[in-house]
């Protein structure tokens, strides 16, 4: 249900509210994939830059690399092309329907934010369920990430004029390839703790440095202009 809830939703209110045509056209964007290559670079290397860059400060910063997860890194690839059919389950919901609705009202960059804050709290449970890898983690530096995430969501979406497949190829790219460095916290200090591990301070910061420089994009009328409401 966590997975799946909010594309059900979606389909549900838009399926009230505008009937069969409705729903075929929010789930139009599912077939857009004739977008430059360079989109589909972004999606996939967006978290792995992250990622290598935040190493590289701990250890210009601090003076140790941080912890590497290399062994997995060959399985990568396939974890991404299999997982990203199901991000459906999601991106119908927050960027399919949210996103291009609270743009509407309020512009890229701000609905970006306010839906990376909700996009954030929808994942709280996990923060409360042992065998996840969040479990008793600190939320507000996790979720300050998430939302700062929300924002590269957006412009990618803007930038491919509502293409889903590409905010779920960058969902699944997130999810499995962000613990080639690893950000948790040796010792769980609880949800609402603020002691996360140093490099999760540091690659919080890099995300944004990103989002900051995306929001700019985002807030430029051409942009906020190229994708409406489904």
């Amino acid at each position: 249900m966590g997975t799946y809830a909010p594309a059900v939703v979606a389909i549900s209110l838009t399926a009230w509210a505008e009937g069969a045509d409705g729903v075929r056209k929010l789930l139009r964007p599912l077939v857009s994939v004739d977008v430059p290559i360079r989109f589909y670079l972004f999606a996939i290397l967006y978290v792995i830059g992250i990622k290598l860059v935040a190493a590289a400060l701990h250890r210009a910063i601090i003076g140790i690399w941080p912890v590497f997860d290399t062994a997995s890194l060959a399985i990568v690839p396939f974890a991404i092309a299999i997982s990203t059919p199901f991000q459906a389950g999601e991106e119908i919901g927050w960027r399919g329907y949210a996103l291009p609705r609270l743009a509407a009202r309020m512009g890229f960059a701000r609905a970006s934010l306010l839906l990376g804050v909700i996009w954030a709290f929808w994942h709280l449970p996990q923060f409360y369920i042992a065998d996840a890898d969040t479990y008793r983690q600190s939320f507000p530096v996790w979720a300050a990430g998430v939302v700062a995430m929300s924002v590269a969501f957006a412009w990618l979406y803007v930038r491919t004029v509502g293409s889903l497949p590409l905010v779920m190829l960058l969902h699944a790219s997130i999810n499995n390839a962000k613990d080639i460095v690893p950000s948790g916290s040796a010792v769980a200090p609880g949800a609402f703790s603020l002691n996360a591990s140093r490099v999760s301070w540091i690659t919080l910061g890099v995300l944004w440095l990103c989002a900051g420089y995306l929001l700019t994009r985002l807030s430029s009328s051409d942009l906020r202009r190229s994708v409406t409401p489904a």
